[in-house]
Protein backbone atom coordinates (compact mmCIF):
# COMPACT_ATOMS: atom_id res chain seq x y z
CA UNK A 1 0.00 0.00 0.00
CA UNK A 2 0.91 3.88 -0.44
CA UNK A 3 1.60 5.90 2.15
CA UNK A 4 -1.14 8.73 3.00
CA UNK A 5 -0.61 11.73 2.50
CA UNK A 6 -2.05 15.06 3.69
CA UNK A 7 -2.91 16.67 0.54
CA UNK A 8 -3.80 20.70 0.31
CA UNK A 9 -7.02 20.68 -2.06
CA UNK A 10 -8.08 23.95 -1.75
CA UNK A 11 -6.97 27.54 0.14
CA UNK A 12 -8.74 30.19 1.22
CA UNK A 13 -8.27 33.57 2.60
CA UNK A 14 -10.07 36.81 3.99
CA UNK A 15 -8.66 40.62 4.91
CA UNK A 16 -10.30 43.30 6.90
CA UNK A 17 -11.48 45.99 4.43
CA UNK A 18 -9.78 48.96 7.31
CA UNK A 19 -6.27 49.76 6.02
CA UNK A 20 -2.95 50.90 8.58
CA UNK A 21 -0.78 52.44 5.92
CA UNK A 22 2.90 53.79 6.67
CA UNK A 23 1.65 57.19 6.29
CA UNK A 24 -1.15 56.55 8.80
CA UNK A 25 1.46 55.41 11.41
CA UNK A 26 3.45 58.64 10.50
CA UNK A 27 1.02 60.47 12.44
CA UNK A 28 0.61 58.46 15.18
CA UNK A 29 4.27 57.42 16.40
CA UNK A 30 7.83 58.87 15.19
CA UNK A 31 8.36 56.81 11.88
CA UNK A 32 8.36 57.57 8.15
CA UNK A 33 7.39 55.38 5.30
CA UNK A 34 11.09 54.90 4.45
CA UNK A 35 12.14 54.39 7.23
CA UNK A 36 9.75 51.46 7.32
CA UNK A 37 9.94 49.86 3.66
CA UNK A 38 13.77 49.55 4.05
CA UNK A 39 13.84 47.55 7.05
CA UNK A 40 10.60 45.85 6.82
CA UNK A 41 9.31 45.53 3.35
CA UNK A 42 5.94 46.67 5.03
CA UNK A 43 3.66 49.51 2.85
CA UNK A 44 0.46 48.48 4.85
CA UNK A 45 -1.67 45.64 6.97
CA UNK A 46 -5.37 45.29 7.68
CA UNK A 47 -7.12 46.22 10.36
CA UNK A 48 -10.47 44.63 12.20
CA UNK A 49 -12.74 46.79 13.13
CA UNK A 50 -15.93 46.58 15.34
CA UNK A 51 -17.35 45.76 18.65
CA UNK A 52 -17.01 42.16 19.70
CA UNK A 53 -15.48 41.14 16.66
CA UNK A 54 -12.03 38.76 17.28
CA UNK A 55 -10.14 36.31 15.77
CA UNK A 56 -12.94 34.46 15.01
CA UNK A 57 -13.97 36.89 12.48
CA UNK A 58 -11.33 36.50 10.65
CA UNK A 59 -11.27 32.98 11.23
CA UNK A 60 -14.78 32.23 10.20
CA UNK A 61 -14.96 34.21 6.97
CA UNK A 62 -11.58 32.40 5.76
CA UNK A 63 -13.20 28.66 6.40
CA UNK A 64 -16.49 30.19 4.96
CA UNK A 65 -14.77 31.16 1.77
CA UNK A 66 -13.00 27.81 1.78
CA UNK A 67 -15.88 25.80 2.11
CA UNK A 68 -17.96 27.82 -0.41
CA UNK A 69 -14.74 27.58 -2.88
CA UNK A 70 -14.96 23.83 -2.16
CA UNK A 71 -19.22 23.26 -2.44
CA UNK A 72 -18.59 22.13 0.96
CA UNK A 73 -20.68 21.89 4.35
CA UNK A 74 -19.58 22.41 7.73
CA UNK A 75 -20.99 19.02 8.45
CA UNK A 76 -18.18 17.43 6.14
CA UNK A 77 -15.83 18.51 8.19
CA UNK A 78 -13.65 15.73 10.15
CA UNK A 79 -11.26 18.09 12.22
CA UNK A 80 -10.31 21.87 12.67
CA UNK A 81 -7.51 22.96 13.66
CA UNK A 82 -7.11 26.95 14.27
CA UNK A 83 -3.14 28.45 14.84
CA UNK A 84 -3.74 31.54 16.78
CA UNK A 85 -2.36 34.01 19.58
CA UNK A 86 -4.75 35.82 19.62
CA UNK A 87 -7.89 33.62 21.03
CA UNK A 88 -11.52 35.23 21.29
CA UNK A 89 -11.11 34.58 24.90
CA UNK A 90 -10.30 31.95 27.24
CA UNK A 91 -11.44 28.23 28.01
CA UNK A 92 -13.05 27.75 24.47
CA UNK A 93 -11.05 27.53 21.74
CA UNK A 94 -11.61 29.78 18.73
CA UNK A 95 -11.66 26.85 16.74
CA UNK A 96 -15.24 25.86 18.52
CA UNK A 97 -16.28 29.06 17.89
CA UNK A 98 -15.54 28.57 14.19
CA UNK A 99 -17.27 25.51 14.41
CA UNK A 100 -20.24 26.82 15.75
CA UNK A 101 -20.80 29.31 13.07
CA UNK A 102 -19.98 26.79 9.96
CA UNK A 103 -22.57 24.47 11.88
CA UNK A 104 -19.99 21.72 12.60
CA UNK A 105 -19.98 19.50 14.98
CA UNK A 106 -16.20 18.22 14.41
CA UNK A 107 -13.40 17.65 16.76
CA UNK A 108 -11.88 21.31 16.87
CA UNK A 109 -8.78 22.81 19.12
CA UNK A 110 -6.46 25.33 18.94
CA UNK A 111 -2.83 25.45 18.81
CA UNK A 112 -0.64 28.42 20.15
CA UNK A 113 2.89 28.18 18.58
CA UNK A 114 2.78 32.09 17.32
CA UNK A 115 4.26 32.31 13.49
CA UNK A 116 4.96 28.99 13.26
CA UNK A 117 1.53 27.95 14.32
CA UNK A 118 0.32 27.15 10.69
CA UNK A 119 3.09 25.15 9.93
CA UNK A 120 2.71 23.02 13.36
CA UNK A 121 -0.77 22.72 12.57
CA UNK A 122 -0.46 21.36 9.29
CA UNK A 123 1.88 18.73 10.43
CA UNK A 124 -0.62 17.95 13.11
CA UNK A 125 -3.22 17.72 10.35
CA UNK A 126 -1.28 15.22 8.69
CA UNK A 127 -1.10 12.91 10.93
CA UNK A 128 -4.41 12.73 11.63
CA UNK A 129 -5.19 12.28 8.33
CA UNK A 130 -2.41 9.68 8.60
CA UNK A 131 -4.86 7.49 10.63
CA UNK A 132 -7.26 6.83 8.48
CA UNK A 133 -9.84 8.50 10.36
CA UNK A 134 -9.95 11.95 9.14
CA UNK A 135 -10.86 12.34 5.59
CA UNK A 136 -11.95 16.22 5.56
CA UNK A 137 -9.13 18.42 7.66
CA UNK A 138 -9.57 22.40 7.81
CA UNK A 139 -6.57 24.25 9.27
CA UNK A 140 -7.07 27.76 9.53
CA UNK A 141 -4.53 30.82 10.57
CA UNK A 142 -5.91 33.79 12.05
CA UNK A 143 -4.30 36.76 14.41
CA UNK A 144 -6.04 40.21 15.32
CA UNK A 145 -2.64 41.24 16.52
CA UNK A 146 -4.10 44.58 15.91
CA UNK A 147 -5.84 43.82 19.74
CA UNK A 148 -2.55 43.37 21.66
CA UNK A 149 -0.35 46.37 19.80
CA UNK A 150 0.28 49.16 21.48
CA UNK A 151 0.06 51.53 18.77
CA UNK A 152 2.45 54.48 20.69
CA UNK A 153 5.17 51.85 20.55
CA UNK A 154 6.84 52.12 17.09
CA UNK A 155 9.06 49.56 17.15
CA UNK A 156 6.01 47.05 17.60
CA UNK A 157 3.42 48.41 16.18
CA UNK A 158 4.57 49.02 12.60
CA UNK A 159 4.97 45.51 11.59
CA UNK A 160 1.45 43.31 12.50
CA UNK A 161 -1.94 43.46 10.72
CA UNK A 162 -4.70 41.41 10.86
CA UNK A 163 -6.09 38.57 8.58
CA UNK A 164 -6.99 34.51 8.20
CA UNK A 165 -6.25 31.89 5.70
CA UNK A 166 -7.29 28.42 5.29
CA UNK A 167 -6.47 25.01 3.60
CA UNK A 168 -8.63 21.92 3.46
CA UNK A 169 -6.12 18.65 3.68
CA UNK A 170 -7.52 15.55 2.17
CA UNK A 171 -5.65 11.86 1.51
CA UNK A 172 -3.68 11.59 -1.27
CA UNK A 173 -1.08 8.80 -2.29
CA UNK A 174 1.38 10.75 -4.30
CA UNK A 175 1.02 14.41 -3.40
CA UNK A 176 0.55 16.51 0.09
CA UNK A 177 3.28 16.84 3.56
CA UNK A 178 6.02 14.96 2.51
CA UNK A 179 8.52 15.89 5.54
CA UNK A 180 8.63 18.41 8.35
CA UNK A 181 11.35 19.71 10.53
CA UNK A 182 9.63 21.54 13.21
CA UNK A 183 12.31 23.12 16.95
CA UNK A 184 11.16 24.68 19.81
CA UNK A 185 13.37 26.75 22.57
CA UNK A 186 11.27 28.15 25.54
CA UNK A 187 14.71 30.22 26.33
CA UNK A 188 13.11 33.10 24.03
CA UNK A 189 10.07 33.34 26.31
CA UNK A 190 11.72 36.49 27.89
CA UNK A 191 12.31 38.01 23.98
CA UNK A 192 9.18 37.93 22.48
CA UNK A 193 5.75 37.64 24.54
CA UNK A 194 2.15 38.73 25.39
CA UNK A 195 2.43 38.84 29.30
CA UNK A 196 -1.70 37.87 29.38
CA UNK A 197 -2.31 34.71 31.28
CA UNK A 198 -1.87 32.60 34.99
CA UNK A 199 1.25 33.78 35.19
CA UNK A 200 0.10 37.35 34.53
CA UNK A 201 -3.34 37.78 35.74
CA UNK A 202 -4.73 41.34 35.22
CA UNK A 203 -3.97 43.72 37.58
CA UNK A 204 -4.37 47.85 37.95
CA UNK A 205 -0.70 48.02 37.92
CA UNK A 206 -0.41 45.56 35.05
CA UNK A 207 -2.46 47.78 33.03
CA UNK A 208 -0.69 50.98 34.03
CA UNK A 209 2.34 49.63 33.07
CA UNK A 210 1.24 48.57 29.87
CA UNK A 211 2.49 44.87 30.36
CA UNK A 212 -0.71 43.20 28.56
CA UNK A 213 0.37 44.41 25.28
CA UNK A 214 2.83 42.87 23.08
CA UNK A 215 6.75 43.03 23.43
CA UNK A 216 9.46 42.34 21.26
CA UNK A 217 13.62 42.37 21.99
CA UNK A 218 13.65 43.41 18.01
CA UNK A 219 17.65 42.90 17.26
CA UNK A 220 17.96 39.50 19.48
CA UNK A 221 14.33 38.07 17.57
CA UNK A 222 15.93 39.19 14.68
CA UNK A 223 18.85 36.89 15.45
CA UNK A 224 17.41 33.98 15.73
CA UNK A 225 14.87 34.36 13.43
CA UNK A 226 17.33 34.47 10.15
CA UNK A 227 19.81 31.60 11.77
CA UNK A 228 17.07 29.51 12.73
CA UNK A 229 14.39 30.04 9.69
CA UNK A 230 16.95 29.41 7.43
CA UNK A 231 18.58 26.40 8.81
CA UNK A 232 15.04 25.08 8.79
CA UNK A 233 14.53 25.78 5.34
CA UNK A 234 17.86 24.02 4.32
CA UNK A 235 17.45 20.96 6.49
CA UNK A 236 14.74 19.92 4.83
CA UNK A 237 16.08 20.13 1.51
CA UNK A 238 19.18 18.20 2.62
CA UNK A 239 17.08 15.58 4.04
CA UNK A 240 15.23 15.55 0.63
CA UNK A 241 18.01 15.30 -1.17
CA UNK A 242 16.24 18.36 -3.26
CA UNK A 243 18.74 21.06 -4.52
CA UNK A 244 17.22 24.76 -5.45
CA UNK A 245 16.14 23.94 -9.11
CA UNK A 246 13.80 21.20 -7.61
CA UNK A 247 11.99 23.75 -5.56
CA UNK A 248 9.23 25.53 -7.30
CA UNK A 249 8.13 27.81 -4.49
CA UNK A 250 9.31 29.11 -1.22
CA UNK A 251 6.53 30.01 1.15
CA UNK A 252 7.96 32.26 4.27
CA UNK A 253 6.49 33.47 6.99
CA UNK A 254 6.09 37.58 6.33
CA UNK A 255 7.48 38.81 9.31
CA UNK A 256 10.39 41.30 7.83
CA UNK A 257 11.63 41.36 4.15
CA UNK A 258 15.59 40.70 5.36
CA UNK A 259 14.66 37.45 6.87
CA UNK A 260 13.08 35.89 4.18
CA UNK A 261 15.93 37.44 1.76
CA UNK A 262 18.20 35.55 4.22
CA UNK A 263 16.38 32.45 4.18
CA UNK A 264 16.64 32.19 0.34
CA UNK A 265 20.06 32.97 0.52
CA UNK A 266 21.00 29.92 2.23
CA UNK A 267 18.83 28.11 -0.04
CA UNK A 268 20.41 28.90 -3.44
CA UNK A 269 16.90 29.82 -4.60
CA UNK A 270 16.55 32.99 -6.88
CA UNK A 271 14.34 35.86 -6.40
CA UNK A 272 11.34 34.74 -8.93
CA UNK A 273 11.03 31.93 -6.98
CA UNK A 274 10.29 33.68 -3.36
CA UNK A 275 6.72 34.57 -2.61
CA UNK A 276 6.37 37.51 -0.80
CA UNK A 277 2.85 39.50 0.14
CA UNK A 278 4.30 41.45 2.98
CA UNK A 279 4.17 44.76 1.52
CA UNK A 280 0.16 44.68 1.50
CA UNK A 281 -0.78 42.72 4.92
CA UNK A 282 2.53 43.11 7.14
CA UNK A 283 3.21 40.24 9.73
CA UNK A 284 0.06 38.29 10.54
CA UNK A 285 1.71 35.66 12.99
CA UNK A 286 -0.34 32.61 12.11
CA UNK A 287 -2.26 33.11 8.85
CA UNK A 288 0.89 35.01 6.93
CA UNK A 289 1.42 31.25 5.38
CA UNK A 290 -2.46 30.50 4.18
CA UNK A 291 -2.51 34.07 2.92
CA UNK A 292 0.66 33.63 0.49
CA UNK A 293 -0.63 30.50 -0.56
CA UNK A 294 -3.98 32.56 -1.37
CA UNK A 295 -2.30 34.86 -3.24
CA UNK A 296 -0.34 32.90 -5.18
CA UNK A 297 -2.76 30.24 -5.28
CA UNK A 298 -2.56 30.44 -9.81
CA UNK A 299 1.35 30.48 -9.50
CA UNK A 300 1.05 26.74 -8.26
CA UNK A 301 1.28 23.74 -11.17
CA UNK A 302 0.35 20.07 -10.00
CA UNK A 303 3.67 18.54 -8.51
CA UNK A 304 5.15 21.39 -7.25
CA UNK A 305 7.98 21.06 -4.87
CA UNK A 306 6.56 23.75 -2.15
CA UNK A 307 8.96 24.98 0.56
CA UNK A 308 6.81 26.24 3.57
CA UNK A 309 9.23 28.34 6.41
CA UNK A 310 8.67 30.37 9.59
CA UNK A 311 9.57 31.67 13.14
CA UNK A 312 7.84 32.58 15.80
CA UNK A 313 8.26 34.02 19.57
CA UNK A 314 8.58 31.17 22.14
CA UNK A 315 10.92 30.58 20.38
CA UNK A 316 9.29 28.22 17.63
CA UNK A 317 10.62 27.31 14.00
CA UNK A 318 10.42 25.18 11.28
CA UNK A 319 10.14 24.27 7.69
CA UNK A 320 7.76 22.06 5.57
CA UNK A 321 8.06 19.98 1.97
CA UNK A 322 4.84 19.99 0.66
CA UNK A 323 3.67 18.68 -2.95
CA UNK A 324 1.25 20.46 -4.58
CA UNK A 325 -1.71 18.89 -5.34
CA UNK A 326 -3.84 20.48 -8.06
CA UNK A 327 -3.62 22.84 -11.22
CA UNK A 328 -5.63 25.91 -10.05
CA UNK A 329 -8.49 26.90 -12.49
Amino acid sequence: MSPINAAITAVAGWVPEDKLTNHDLEQMVETSDEWITSRTGIKERRILKGDNKGTSTLAINAVQALLEKTNSKGEEIDLLICATSTPDMGFISTANIVCDAIQSNAMSFDISAACSGFIYALEMASNFIKSGNYKKVVVVGADKMSSVMDYTDRNTCILFGDGAGAVLLEPSEEYGLMDAVLHSDGSGKDLLNVKRGSAYPLSLQHLAENEHFFYQDGKSVFKHAVTNMASAAASILERNQLSAKDVAYLIPHQANLRIIDATAKRMKLEKEKVCINIEKYGNTTGATIPLVLWDFEKKFKKGDNLVLAAFGGGFTWGSLYIKWAYDSK
